[in-house]
């Protein structure tokens, strides 16, 4: 992995740079004292992998720097600042912050944040190198002499992997629960066979329903009352993750869990709605099914 540091403390920039390399986590490529040393073009140009830039500067700080380069720079953003006021630290979350961390800086923290990120950032290339292949291959026959059980053991280790997330996703036993673990089934079955298309969330439902119903004759009405009880489910999530956040902003699933699951914006408007903040010219946000069903494939397929 490829790091850079951005922290008008000198030796807080020698001391996460000392962290990184002790711990063979990757390498710094570059560090800067201020905000208005730093832009895409120059990350880009060194390709890192993890921006670690403190929240409060003088001249342009980490919020105002992270405007300027959200839409350019494509690698993972950790922040670093011992100020511990919610409202900041969940605009840094709403700009694409993956994780933070809190001054004086703790080494054991830095490490495992840091290897958090990392993990994600080598989940997410496997999963896209994953997905080059299928293309490539799509047409032929993937998954020739694949043993029969051995899919179906894999198919179960997806299914009960999928248990455990929505469980610490605070998703009890309920409709939307067996919904969301069918529909794992469905994709898994899409890939096995070779069809690498994505497919539309109306066809993700219908081939669940319908192989759920064990006929080829569904109704609208059926596809629609599964849609609303994933919706349900999602909704519930958003708030267990949201009171979570609430408590503790440095709660492991919430920090593993925000970002993945949902847009971060989603997650600050319902804790401020928990908060009794909720301002009611704005209206709430709209769920990302999508984004969640392929969040909880990725983690669930991915997982040991």
């Amino acid at each position: 992995m490829r790091f850079f540091i951005v922290d008008d403390d000198a030796s807080i920039r020698a001391i996460l740079t000392n962290i990184i390399e002790d711990e063979d986590l990757g390498t710094v490529v570059g560090e800067a004292q201020n905000g208005l040393e730093v832009d895409a073009g120059l990350l880009n140009r060194k390709r890192v992998d993890i921006l670690l830039i403190d929240l409060l500067m003088p001249e342009r700080d980490g919020i105002e720097t992270i405007k300027e380069m959200r839409c350019a720079f494509q690698g993972k953003i950790v922040m670093i600042s011992q100020v511990e006021t919610k409202e900041l630290i969940g605009e840094a979350y709403s700009l694409g912050t993956e994780y933070y961390v809190t001054k004086p800086i703790n080494r054991l923290e830095v490490i495992s944040i840091l290897t958090r990120v990392k993990e994600k950032i080598l989940l997410e290339k496997s999963i896209h190198d994953i997905q080059a292949s299928l293309k490539q291959l799509s047409g032929q026959d993937l998954f020739r002499g694949r043993d029969q059980s051995n899919q179906e053991q894999m198919a179960s280790k997806l299914r009960n992997t999928g248990r455990q997330i929505l469980l610490e996703l605070g998703i009890a036993s309920d409709g939307g629960h067996k919904d969301l673990l069918d529909i794992l089934d469905t994709i898994y079955e899409n890939e096995t066979n070779g069809n690498v298309e994505t497919l539309s969330l109306k066809k993700l439902f219908e081939q669940t329903v319908r192989k759920r119903a064990g006929n080829e004759s569904l109704t609208d009405k059926e596809v629609k009352s599964s849609e609303q009880r994933v919706r349900r489910a999602i909704h519930q999530s958003l708030e267990h993750i949201a009171s979570l956040g609430l408590t503790d902003y440095s709660n492991p699933t919430f920090e593993h869990y925000a970002s993945t699951f949902f847009d971060f914006s989603q997650v600050r408007a319902k804790m401020l709605e928990l908060e009794g903040k909720t301002n009611k010219n704005i209206p709430p946000a709209r769920i990302n099914i999508k984004k969640f069903i392929h969040a909880l494939y990725m983690e669930a397929s991915q997982q040991d």
